[in-house]
């Protein structure tokens, strides 16, 4: 069983006059963030605010590159090409980079957001292209992907360090992957069911899927959504029941291998 375990949340997601999600509860619960770097979501001064932020709480920063898409918070799918995709990673990492670099932190991980990371879970040229934009920008950047999914893979066939992700927050189905937000039980909000997903997840490898079947999971890293409704109390309980099982808590860049 994991003694030790990180626990994620997308963060620095609001821009201009939009507020989405509450970081400043968010940021003392986890141990990483992924920060927006523009396309999806944030903005440079949201970007240095949540920076700064993590800085506070000792919480590792992550890049967390999405679609150029703002209106539809880089949830809805695009085409693009390989260089494309590599090249919006590269753009996204080195923003954020510039912003830990000024708070004198270094960058931890990279996690793509929304569609474009769901699309790479299935997808070998996409992940092909992710893996490579990062080890073109640093080889030691942790990549950050859904556990049993053709971009953990890819990126472990590639030499580069991933911490295997599973979600709290989300639901699962069969294969694997995640519940489409348009589906019942794509979301689950109560802070008791959270915590035993967690528990299950880290102590024994499993999560319940939608349909009541289990399927197998491994968990370097547990996300949970900075805009789900109440996201602060699911982390405290998940986090206060990985206490009671004995497992401790600390940003992946300190102790994954």
């Amino acid at each position: 069983m994991p003694r030790t375990i990180d626990l994620n949340s997308d963060l620095g997601e609001s821009f201009g006059a939009y507020t989405i999600g509450n970081d400043e509860a968010m940021m003392p619960e986890i141990t990483s963030a992924n920060v927006a770097c523009g396309f999806h979501g944030g903005d440079p001064a949201v970007m240095e605010r949540t920076v700064r932020l993590a800085r506070a709480h000792g919480v590792g920063v992550g890049a967390h590159p999405g679609f150029p898409d703002l209106v539809g918070f880089g949830r809805r799918e695009m085409r693009l090409s390989s260089d494309d995709i590599r090249a919006i990673h590269v753009y996204q990492i080195g923003a954020l980079w510039a912003f830990a670099r000024a708070e004198g932190l270094p960058l931890q991980h990279v996690k793509s957001h929304g569609a474009l990371g769901n699309m790479a879970w299935k997808d070998e040229a996409w992940s092909r292209a992710i893996a490579a934009s990062i080890a073109a920008v640093d080889r030691t950047l942790i990549v950050v992907a859904l556990s049993g999914t053709v971009l953990e893979r890819v990126c472990r066939e590639a030499g580069l360090r991933v911490a295997s992700e599973a979600y709290a927050d989300r639901g699962y189905d069969r294969d694997g992957l995640l519940v489409s937000r348009a589906k019942p039980g794509s979301l689950i909000t109560d802070p008791d069911a959270v915590a035993r997903r967690v528990v299950r997840m880290v102590t024994e490898g499993v999560v319940d899927t939608a349909d009541g079947a289990e399927v197998r999971v491994q968990a370097d890293t547990i996300c949970f959504h900075g805009d789900t409704p109440g996201a602060p109390r699911l982390v405290h309980a998940a986090r206060e029941a990985l206490r009671r099982a004995g497992v401790d808590v600390a940003p992946m860049g300190r102790w994954l291998n």
